[in-house]
């Protein structure tokens, strides 16, 4: 930012009034409530950023990988795959193993997660989810892997040695989203699930003009030096920023839990636009393609195209009956001109419990009119993330749903179903959160404490490894040889393809 050092205080003055405005405020700032670098002040500070250069991945290292990650799950189809070619290091298509133990990490041994004595297991996975570890995947650029964590911390970390580069908390929130690398910068997003009570009192009085993490904590995006992890400049949000941005073109794209849509720039945080479409969105991450921008939102239950340039709306579309989070909680999925969407919907009260049906739909991304709806069935309401993410692939849209605990295949463009898997062993918290990985032939799905290899043509499961802790709306990103994942117990894991299909070539 090019400010003089004493329009900088002011600058910052005026921030929190900004914040008041309206749901995003319009100017980007350097200066949060974290010490000088180096923390001289107080060396000691757990909060300090810690950059170890030692730990850097050497020049052939830096080299594996994709060069970039522009979208949460990887990409607008959600299929986080990236063979390498036969140049790259051994390790890279061997595999490796390792686990990465972040600030609050749980004995990945534990099946009980923090809390259960308190909330029961059925409340306490998501509340650990949500509050302690990592909440999405990983992504991996050049040999490091990029995680964001409830914990109140991002890291990078060596993909082949699994050693600690860096750790940055730049303000104190969690952070629940997909790091988004490019070029020279880490953008992660802020902001958590609470909802207070002056928010309770809105969504009773008038839900759509309810808003998720309103005067909560520090919300916004913060953009971060890809190599050492210092605090380059953020932009502060009225509502949470817990869904992961998407980059196009030089510009992120933002949703919030106040009910707007924000584009800024990626080189600065300068605003370029913000719509107020009103809602929620709570972990629903925008996907851009064609020059449109595809959000959605819950309370006000929308999934909206936007104009990448302007922000107008071009369209917007439902799912029938849905409710709760709904389609606020599921990151819409984009490929070969079809939008993706699922939702929790049409509640009901079976043997006097509540339950939830899965419903998907797909529309049109140019025209926003609706191709096909699938049921995927009817099942107990579970806490938290209550969707299932989508994945695309070779025409074949693959998703789960926590509310039957099941996964589907099914054909892009009809709708028509392929196959149904059921996860062994789901859990009281429900299983099926996070998107599948097709790689070299295979589905690969992480759910539960487990990683699953199964056939993609017939949803037969060909073998699994039990991993520990949990994954909570977590993709396996699978970069040559190794599968890397961030788990609700605050770990990151990188496990060997070999070990979860022993048929594997990466």
């Amino acid at each position: 930012m090019n400010r003089s050092p004493r329009l900088r205080p002011l600058v910052c003055a005026l921030l929190p009034a900004l914040c008041c405005l309206g749901s995003t405020a319009a100017v980007a700032g350097t200066r949060v409530p974290m010490l000088p670098p180096g923390n001289a002040l107080n060396p000691q500070s757990p909060f300090a950023t810690l950059y170890l250069p030692e730990n850097l991945p050497s020049a052939a290292d830096a080299s594996v990988g994709p060069s970039a990650w522009t979208h949460a799950y990887g990409s607008p189809q959600h299929n986080a795959a990236f063979p390498l070619p036969a140049s790259a290091p051994l390790w890279a298509r061997a595999g490796v193993r390792w686990n990465f133990p972040e600030a609050r990490a749980w004995p990945l041994s534990d099946d009980k997660p923090f809390g259960a004595g308190v909330y029961g297991i059925k409340e306490a996975l998501p509340v650990q989810t949500q509050f302690y570890g990592n909440a999405l995947g990983v992504s991996v650029v050049g040999g490091v892997v990029f995680a964001e964590s409830d914990d109140m911390f991002a890291y990078a970390i060596n993909a082949h040695t699994g050693k600690l580069i860096w750790r940055s908390s730049p303000v104190g929130n969690t952070l629940m989203g997909n790091p988004l690398v490019v070029g020279d910068k880490v953008y992660l997003s802020a902001g958590n699930v609470g909802f207070n009570f002056a928010n309770v009192t809105r969504f009773k009085n008038n839900p759509a003009s309810a808003g998720r993490g309103v005067n909560i904590s520090y919300n916004g995006i913060y953009a971060m030096d890809r190599k050492t992890g210092a605090l380059d400049w953020y932009f502060p949000t009225r509502g949470d920023a817990m869904p992961t941005p998407a980059y196009d073109g030089g510009r992120l794209f933002i949703t919030t839990g106040a009910g707007s849509a924000v584009c800024i720039d990626a080189t600065n945080g300068a605003l370029i636009w913000r719509d107020h479409l009103g809602g929620i969105a709570n972990m629903s991450s925008p996907a851009v393609a064609d020059g449109r921008v595809y959000v959605a939102m819950s309370v006000k239950p929308f999934l909206y195209a936007l104009d990448a340039r302007t922000g107008k709306v071009l369209w917007r579309g439902t799912i029938p009956g849905a409710a709760n989070t709904g389609m606020g909680d599921v990151s819409p999925a984009v490929s070969d001109g079809i939008v993706v969407q699922d939702a929790v919907a049409n509640p009901e009260d079976v043997g006097g419990k509540p339950t939830l049906e899965t419903l998907v739909r797909a529309f049109d991304a140019s025209t926003g009119k609706v191709l096909w709806t699938y049921d995927m069935g009817r099942g107990h309401k579970v806490p938290a993330f209550k969707g299932g993410v989508p994945m695309i692939h070779d025409g074949v849209v693959y998703v789960g749903s926590p509310v039957t605990s099941a996964y589907v295949a099914l054909n892009l463009k009809t709708g028509k179903p392929y196959w149904r898997w059921p996860v062994p062993n789901a859990g009281a918290a429900g299983a099926g959160r996070g998107a599948p990985t097709y790689y070299a032939g295979t589905l690969y799905v992480a759910t539960g404490p487990n990683l699953y290899a199964l056939n993609p043509k017939t949803g037969r499961e060909l073998h699994s490894v039990h991993v520990g802790g949990r994954f909570g709306i977590v993709n396996p990103t699978i970069v040559g040889g190794t599968i890397y994942l961030g788990n609700s117990w605050d770990w990151v894991n990188a496990v060997p393809l070999r070990e979860v299909n022993p048929a594997a070539h990466s």
